[in-house]
């Protein structure tokens, strides 16, 4: 079984981090995620992030530094989980929440505390007690 590989997206702003739901009709659906996807054929995984976070959320990011890795066995698939710490480009710094749900159910942004209220798949497991534990986000 060939394993995929899927970037994600950890991303802060105002002490919260953004989550995603999945759409109805995908693997998964209705869980919630940090978003990103399936790294394509001929990407890296940081281009994949960027271009998936587009996709799915109409922002723009930038990649900071690898905040854990994790895999993960599904009866269908293994998952190699690629998480990266990113924050939102200058441009939807400031203002009104700047996410749009264009490939994606819905999303939330989420105090470290309030992540466990929300349905989320068990390979985010690791990467959510470190976010945890991290607190209010980076340089907290």
């Amino acid at each position: 079984m060939a394993t995929v590989i899927v970037s994600a997206a950890v991303i802060w702003r105002d002490g919260r981090v953004l989550l995603t739901r999945r759409m109805q009709g995908t693997h998964l659906a209705g869980l919630w995620e940090l978003p990103g996807g399936k790294v394509e054929e001929g990407e890296d995984p940081e281009q994949a992030l960027v271009r998936e976070v587009r996709e799915e959320c109409g922002v723009e990011v930038v990649v900071d530094d690898i905040f854990d890795v994790t895999f993960h066995r599904y009866p269908s698939k293994d998952v190699l989980l690629l998480f990266y710490g990113c924050r939102l480009s200058a441009a939807h710094e400031a203002g009104d929440d700047p996410v749009r749900d264009l490939g994606v159910a819905a999303h939330a942004w989420c105090l470290p505390g309030e992540l466990r209220r929300y349905d989320l798949p068990p390979p985010d497991e690791k990467v959510i007690r470190k976010i945890e534990a991290r607190g209010a986000g980076p340089g907290s």
